[in-house]
């Protein structure tokens, strides 16, 4: 798979995602790059699933997708959720805000893998916010 060597250098290259993740990444969803943000969410099984009939609503919930993109991507986002500065602080926000630690991780798993898909689609490197 020639066209898969340049895809990973890409992957890795995003702080938290390391070759193995970037390897999983790229076996578990070979159509990273040609979606959309929100389709890219889905089909990893990371965006929010609201249950609700008339006026009655539950919680939302993750369904659905490719379980093991998910598995993968978890270490990573629990990595990153305690070194690196911008995300850690999402993550922080977000447990600030009253989400349990889980459903946080579940956030900076998407965090994840939204930039992954956008750098695999415009072709380019990953390059830090600078202030």
């Amino acid at each position: 798979m020639p066209e898969a060597r340049p895809r990973a250098r890409y992957s890795t290259l995003h702080p938290g995602i390391g070759e193995v993740a970037a390897v999983a990444i790229l076996v578990e969803c070979p159509e990273i790059g040609t979606l959309e943000r929100k389709k890219t969410a889905s089909l990893a099984g990371l965006a929010p699933m609201t249950r609700q009939s008339g006026q009655w609503q539950g919680k939302a919930f993750i369904q659905g997708g490719r379980k093991c993109l998910r598995d993968a991507l978890y270490m990573p986002a629990l990595v990153i959720a305690r070194h690196h500065p911008d995300l850690a602080r999402k993550y922080q926000a977000m447990i600030a805000a009253g989400k349990p630690a889980k459903v946080a991780l579940t956030g900076l798993m998407r965090k994840l893998i939204e930039p992954a898909n956008a750098l695999i689609k415009a072709d380019r490197k990953w390059s830090p916010n600078l202030p």
